[in-house]
C-alpha cells in the first residue's frame, strides 16, 4: 500500500482512477449526495479508498475560490459550558460534517450586544450561514431582522422568535405535561420557576403548564410563579423563600434542570424530602437528572436531535429553499423527585 506524508491532488487522483477531476471533487469535496450523483457506490468507495492511501487533504481555500462558499457556518448560543447547549451543538456538529462542513462556536452569555459582536464576526469571516441559539424574545434584539434583510440563511434553535425558521422542542406541550402529572398525582397548592421572560423556552413551557392547571381548576397565585436566571444558584435562591413559607406549595415546576436541581437544595435546606414532602419536575431531561442522590422527574426534550434538524434546515436555506419551523415532541420521565402524593 502507498503511503506519503506529502498530500496528493485531485489532478493526480484523477489521472491515476482514470476519471475526470470533477468527479473526484465532488466525491471528496461535496456533500453525500453530491457523491451519490457524481458516481456509483462502489466508484465512491473506490475513490475515498485511494485518496485515504495516499493522504489526500482538501484544500479549503482553493474550494472556497471556485464555489464562492467557505464550507463554514457560526453557531451562536449563550454559552458552551451549558450542558443542554452542549448536546445541542454536537448534533448541530454531526449534521454538518456529513456535509462536509465545519462549525464554530461563540458565546453570548444571552446579551443582544454580544450576539450582534459576534454574529457581525462570524460573517466578516464569510461564513454560509448562522444557527442561534440565543434568540430573544424582546424588542431590543434587532439582530435577526438585520440579517433577515440582508438575506443571510440562518436557523434558530433551541428557542424561537418572530417567524424565524426555528427548531425547538414543543415547550408548550411539555408544560402541560408535567402539570398533568402533578395534578394526577393530587396536587393542588403548586409552583412554577419561569425563567427569563425574553427566552421563549421558559415563557412557552410555564404558559403551557399554567393553561393546563387552569383547565383542572388550579389557578396559581402570581407569588407562585417565579421569575429568574437559568442556573442552578438561581433555582436555589428563589426556592428558600417559596419553600419556608408558612403554607408552601407541594409541587414545583422548574422550566429547566438546573432551576429544578438548585430548588432540591433549597427543599433539603428547608427540612423537606423530594418525593416525600414535596414534588420536583424539571425540564431537559439532562443525564444528570436521572443520577442525582434522589433522581430527578424531567420533561424530556430531543436536545442533540435538534441540533441535527437545525443544520439539516440550515443547508436547504443555503440552496434557496424556505423549510418550514420544527417542533419537536418532548416525554415526560417520572422519577423518584415527584412519586407520591402530597404530605402537607
Amino acid at each position: 500500500m502507498e503511503n506519503t506524508d506529502k498530500p496528493i491532488t485531485l489532478k493526480a487522483l484523477a489521472a491515476r482512477l482514470g476519471m475526470h477531476v470533477s468527479t473526484i471533487s465532488r466525491v471528496l469535496n461535496g456533500s453525500q449526495d453530491d457523491a451519490s450523483l457524481a458516481a456509483s457506490p462502489e466508484t465512491v468507495q473506490r475513490i475515498r479508498q485511494l485518496a485515504a492511501e495516499l493522504n489526500y487533504r482538501p484544500n479549503p481555500h482553493a474550494t472556497s475560490l471556485k464555489t464562492q462558499r467557505s464550507q463554514v457556518i457560526g453557531v451562536l448560543v449563550p454559552r458552551l459550558s451549558d450542558l443542554v447547549l452542549a448536546t445541542i451543538y454536537e448534533g448541530i456538529d454531526e449534521a454538518a460534517a456529513k456535509s462536509r462542513i465545519s462549525t464554530f462556536v461563540s458565546n453570548t452569555h444571552d446579551r443582544p450586544d454580544t450576539q450582534q459582536e459576534r454574529g457581525e464576526m462570524a460573517l466578516a469571516r464569510r461564513v454560509d450561514g448562522l444557527i442561534i441559539g440565543d434568540a430573544h424574545l424582546t424588542s431590543d434584539n434587532r439582530f435577526l431582522a438585520d440579517i433577515a434583510a440582508r438575506g443571510v440563511p440562518f436557523v434558530l434553535v433551541s428557542r424561537r422568535a418572530g417567524e424565524h425558521c426555528a427548531v425547538t422542542c414543543d415547550d408548550y406541550r411539555g408544560g402541560e405535561l408535567a402539570a398533568r402529572h402533578l395534578i394526577e398525582q393530587g396536587h393542588r397548592r403548586i409552583a412554577v420557576v419561569s425563567g427569563e421572560p425574553f427566552a421563549s423556552t421558559g415563557l412557552d413551557r410555564t404558559a403551557g403548564f399554567i393553561s393546563y392547571c387552569r383547565q383542572a381548576g388550579i389557578d396559581m397565585p402570581d407569588a407562585n410563579i417565579i421569575p429568574s436566571h437559568f442556573d442552578t444558584a438561581s433555582g436555589h435562591q428563589v426556592g428558600i423563600p417559596l419553600l419556608s413559607g408558612p403554607r408552601p406549595p407541594t409541587a414545583v415546576f422548574a422550566v429547566n434542570d438546573f432551576l429544578a436541581i438548585g430548588l432540591m437544595g433549597a427543599a433539603r435546606d428547608c427540612g423537606l424530602t423530594p418525593g416525600r414532602d414535596i414534588a420536583i419536575v424539571g425540564f431537559n431531561d439532562t443525564p444528570l437528572a436521572a443520577q442525582l442522590p434522589i433522581a430527578l422527574s424531567s420533561v424530556h426534550s430531543p436536545m442533540r436531535d435538534m441540533g441535527y434538524r437545525a443544520m439539516e434546515l440550515l443547508l436547504k436555506k443555503m440552496k434557496g429553499e424556505t423549510p418550514a419551523s420544527l417542533k419537536l415532541e418532548p416525554q415526560l420521565v417520572i422519577r423518584e423527585s415527584s412519586r407520591g402524593t402530597p404530605a402537607r
